[in-house]
């Protein structure tokens, strides 16, 4: 392990501190999941958004299971990144509610938390890696599979259904 001189600042602590990011932005696309499945036009989106809440909490559960290996509580950080994604969210859901681009606007919003999430994933096995920390990865990888898997299925409802109709109504 590397040395700790630089007040503690190393790549396990980076890793915790990505962790609890993760934890508090997994913690707040749960609230929000049931918002947009309840907001979504198309039954298809709506039932995507449902697939995703119940597989959020999931993730939850594992990333949980990882504290607990770390020996670490499961303890949320504020991530400002994915107050502002949400948030995003938030205003198309305003902006275009009962127009037809809404569902449109929504996978794309959606879209933007899942390549937030992959991203913060990938680092994590990455350093996970590093860091020798066998019984976190397999944990790490299933979530992230879940979220490309969700990313692809977000792209198909949107090629297939919702862009069409908001192009079809302008």
């Amino acid at each position: 392990m590397p040395s700790k001189a630089s007040g503690g600042k190393d790549l396990e602590t980076l890793f915790v501190d990505q962790l609890k990011d993760i934890y508090y932005a997994e913690k707040k696309i749960l609230k929000t999941l049931p918002k947009l499945a309840k907001a979504a036009q198309s039954q298809e989106l709506s039932a995507a958004f449902e697939k995703h809440r119940m597989e959020t909490e999931g993730q939850l559960e594992r990333l949980e299971k990882i504290f607990d290996q770390i020996d670490k509580p499961a303890r949320g950080k504020t991530c400002p990144a994915i107050d502002g994604i949400l948030e995003e969210g938030s205003e198309i859901l305003e902006e275009y509610k009962g127009m037809p681009a809404l569902d449109a606007g929504l996978v794309g919003a959606a879209q933007a938390v899942e390549h937030y999430e992959i991203a913060r994933y990938g680092t994590l096995i990455a350093w996970a890696e590093q860091l020798g920390m066998k019984d976190a990865l397999p944990l790490l990888r299933e979530t992230l599979e879940e979220e490309s898997a969700t990313d692809e299925a977000l792209t198909a409802l949107g090629e297939n259904d919702a862009n069409e109709r908001a192009l079809q109504a302008a």
